[in-house]
């Protein structure tokens, strides 16, 4: 592969990252709508955009391969329900100010997949991995005994995250990602759609009344649910996955930054301690990664 598309790659991927780094930011001033509302703009409005973008590439004859398709086309409802439910679980971390949990689900992200893979995928495990799911064991443990509770929402995100990868690996590249997320979302609309209309005849809609900038950020979660997944797309096939995996890091590091130091949300001796054991499980995962794809190339 050539340096101008790695290169391309390597900004689509970070832009990507950057842009969900700064998703906390986005929603937190869209809080007086709550989570359910948020979240069902979210959907109904990427459903729209994904649809101008298949639109414009003229790829109704892909979509309509996926309907002939009753199988794939239940898996992407399936992977539909579970990011939906990611993302209300995420957005109301924020609004609920739980940034720095929803920051921890995503560190915890790559732990949790590679549990999966045992679980699921009855992978066999290298000593390395073995070694970084137990510091992110221990992590947990520690901050459930010092904290004082359980990181739901942290592990909330984590799993609903991990199971979305896993049937996204499942599909495959048997569909583009603007048509696999444009069946995502459409196979929720429905559901999204009732709550909008709900919303709006029981008098609780946040869409007008509120200024035409308020108005103007909710259809534009659409755009900044669309916009990062195809960038992230465009730098999946021009990457290697080494590469990714180190990308992957930088948007719950922007957002564990956010939290702490922009929301002010308390960080307790505990939260630090397990905190610090994740990262070493991290770094441990990502060491042995790489190791992993150096010893692939030399083969």
């Amino acid at each position: 592969m050539s340096q101008s598309s790695r290169a391309t790659g390597l900004t689509a991927g970070l832009t990507a990252h950057l842009l969900w780094g700064v998703f906390p930011l986005y929603f937190k001033l869209l809080d007086q709508a709550g989570a359910f509302e948020i979240v069902a703009h979210r959907v109904w409005w990427a459903c729209l955009v994904c649809a101008l973008g298949v639109t414009v590439k003229r790829a109704w004859r892909q979509v309509a391969a996926v309907w002939r398709r009753p199988q794939l086309a239940v898996r992407l409802a399936v992977a539909g329900a579970l990011i939906s439910f990611n993302w209300l679980l995420y957005v109301w971390a924020v609004v609920h100010d739980q940034v720095v949990d929803a920051a921890l689900g995503y560190f915890i992200n790559p732990l949790v997949t590679v549990a999966l893979a045992i679980v699921v995928l009855r992978e066999r495990l290298r000593r390395a991995q073995w070694l970084a799911l137990g510091c992110g064991a221990l992590a947990v443990a520690v901050i459930v005994i010092g904290y004082g509770q359980v990181p739901w929402v942290g592990l909330g995100l984590a799993v609903t995250f991990s199971l979305y990868s896993l049937a996204k690996n499942r599909v495959g590249g048997q569909t583009t990602p603007l048509v696999g997320l444009g069946f995502e979302t459409a196979a929720v609309t429905p559901i999204a759609l009732a709550g909008l209309i709900w919303f709006q005849a029981s008098g609780q809609s946040h869409f007008t009344g509120y200024g035409a900038w308020y108005t103007v950020g909710l259809i534009g979660t659409g755009l900044i649910t669309a916009g990062p997944l195809i960038l992230f797309a465009v730098g999946a096939a021009r990457l290697p996955l080494s590469s990714l995996a180190l990308l992957q890091y930088v948007t719950p590091v922007m957002q564990f930054s956010i939290g702490v130091w922009v929301f002010g949300e308390q960080m307790p001796l505990a939260r630090w301690i397990g905190f610090a054991l994740i990262w070493v499980a991290l770094a441990i995962l990502s060491f042995d990664g790489l190791r992993a794809v150096r010893r692939r190339r030399v083969g």
